[in-house]
């Protein structure tokens, strides 16, 4: 799973999430961070209003948690949506000594790149991170 520190990184570099069943979150508060939450229909929805998309908790009184803005919350990417973040510009994962190496291929004259780090889920985190540094 994605470091805190990295899907923290991802969202100040303007990574947004659209909460889609099957996605994984932390509440981002000091008590909660690093509990990791699963939306589901059954037990957590997001659910959408003028005013903003909250997540709404179905049925779980033992944290006594009603809903929580998106604000409150920090997305932790899958691998395989990190990779699909990549696009077009992802061209494999390794395994090596220093961990595991994605390679890039940026586009224009950016040339390939890696980004190694011990979790798959980290680099690519950190590829899709230098993605971003380089539309911005």
């Amino acid at each position: 799973m994605i470091s805190i520190e990295l899907a923290r990184a991802l969202r100040e570099a303007g990574l947004r999430w659209r909460p889609a069943p099957g996605d994984r979150f932390t509440i981002d508060k000091p008590d909660l961070l690093g509990e990791v939450f699963t939306l589901s229909e059954m037990t957590i929805e997001a659910r959408t209003y003028p005013t903003g998309t909250i997540l709404g908790f179905n049925g779980t009184t033992e944290w006594a948690l009603d809903s929580v803005t998106l604000e409150e919350t920090l997305w932790l990417p899958r691998e395989d949506q990190l990779r699909e973040l990549l696009g077009g510009t992802f061209r494999h994962l390794s395994r090596g000594d220093g961990g595991y190496r994605v390679s890039t291929d940026l586009p224009g004259d950016g040339g390939a790149a890696e980004h190694v780090a011990p979790a798959a889920a980290d680099a690519y985190a950190l590829a899709l991170l230098a993605l971003i540094a380089r539309s911005a």
